[in-house]
């Protein structure tokens, strides 16, 4: 393996390791907290698009890297809406006082 292409995967698996640690936690933690609903939209769009660039091509470690990317994209969208799902649930289902606000003791 050529120097370049060393450093392109292990690259690739530095940036898989990090998105996924995120997605990770967002699931362990049930929390999505800070994280736009956007983002995982726009990781999927740009990831399916690099996909299909880098097949075109015939540039193996972005093909791997991008199809990887969307995979993970597509696990934290899922994740996030779980979430966020989880939490409009827990605020709606709190005991309310006489103010009619929730009580959040």
């Amino acid at each position: 393996m050529d120097l370049p292409t060393a450093i392109g995967w292990a690259s690739a698996l530095l940036l898989l390791l990090t998105v996924g640690r995120q997605v990770f936690t967002q699931w362990k933690t049930r929390t999505s907290g800070g994280v736009s609903r956007w983002l995982f939209v726009g990781q999927i769009a740009a990831s399916l698009g690099f996909t299909i660039y880098s097949w075109m091509l015939e540039n193996w470690v972005f093909v791997v890297t991008n199809t990887f990317m969307l995979i993970t994209a597509c696990i934290g969208q899922i994740v996030y809406l779980r979430n966020k799902r989880a939490s409009t649930v827990s605020r709606t289902s709190l005991p309310t006082n006489v103010s009619g606000q929730s009580d959040t003791r």
